[in-house]
């Protein structure tokens, strides 16, 4: 195995992790999917933080990270 052969296997382990982990923190947002709250959780919370609406800032937040961990995941615009 050549030392570009592990660096883009370390590179896809990396992307896998980080984007796996951010996918199912948005999840947790959005659906309350591993031990979160949902969106009308969230939604609370963001209300009480000072973010108004809660529940649309709630979903912007759960798209974003659930969203951006899945593309990260696939590798789409890591090499820019």
């Amino acid at each position: 195995m050549s030392c570009y052969d592990r660096r883009d296997l370390g590179l896809l382990l990396l992307r896998l992790g980080t984007g796996g982990v951010l996918a199912a923190h948005g999840a947790q947002k959005l659906f309350g999917w591993f031990g979160g709250h949902g969106l009308e959780g969230t939604g609370q919370f963001m209300e009480s933080v000072g973010y108004t609406p809660g529940r649309a800032s709630a979903t912007a937040a759960g798209l974003a990270e659930a969203g951006g961990g899945t593309l990260l995941a696939l590798g789409l615009a890591t090499p820019a």
